[in-house]
């Protein structure tokens, strides 16, 4: 039986807590057997090829790594959480 996440792909995402707290962007997949999600832009890794015809010299790529889907929250409710919490006032 699948499993059921709270975002999907193509999503709009922040993180919301660990290495890349606060950063924004599109889930591009989800890994259900790990509960990760690939977002675009955030947990960046350089991934090191080998030379060959499309590559003569080698290349370091940069791709996107994985985030755990419970450190990721929607950012429309995240905008919505922002939006509703209002500053304590000071009561002295």
């Amino acid at each position: 039986m699948a499993q059921k996440f709270h975002i999907k792909r193509n999503d709009a995402v922040v993180v919301i807590a660990g290495a890349h707290k606060g950063k924004q962007g599109k889930v591009l997949e989800i890994r259900a057997a790990k509960n990760r999600a690939v977002v675009e832009g955030v947990a960046m890794i350089k991934r090191h090829l080998k030379k060959s015809q499309e590559n003569p010299q080698g290349k370091i790529a940069e791709r996107e790594g994985t985030v755990h889907v419970s450190n990721l929250m929607l950012l429309t409710r995240y905008e919505q959480s922002k939006r509703t919490k209002k500053p304590a006032a000071a009561t002295a």
